[in-house]
């Protein structure tokens, strides 16, 4: 069964900046293209970046496009996530999957909360 393992998350103050990472199978890692999804709770889990296989493209959600960036090492098996200037309203549980998601890959996440 494949499982990815987020972790990085904590507590920040607004403005602050954390960077998560997810680990896999390597497999996966060296096939196919990696995505960033968040779930606040009660809400659908919404999708946030991806990055292909090779790691030169990415694509990160308009909203937080300017704050975000996602990268990956394949040697590691790990991909990253960069937040920056953060705000409150990204308190969510982060995710990491395939992109498009497999909904059989979907791992604990880990929980960033955003607050002072």
């Amino acid at each position: 069964q494949v499982q990815f393992v987020e972790s990085g998350g904590g507590l920040v103050q607004p403005g602050g900046s954390l960077k998560l990472s997810c680990t896999g199978p390597e497999n996966i890692f060296k096939r196919f293209d990696m995505g960033w999804y968040r779930q606040v709770p009660g809400s659908e889990r919404d999708f946030l970046a991806s990055i292909a296989w090779h790691g030169t493209t990415t694509f990160i959600r308009e909203s937080v496009r300017d704050r975000f960036n996602s990268s990956r090492d394949n040697a590691k098996n790990t991909v990253y996530l960069q937040m920056d200037s953060l705000k409150s309203e990204a308190t969510a549980i982060y995710y990491c999957n395939k992109y498009p998601a497999n909904t059989d890959y979907w791992g604990q996440g880990t929980q960033v909360t955003v607050s002072s």
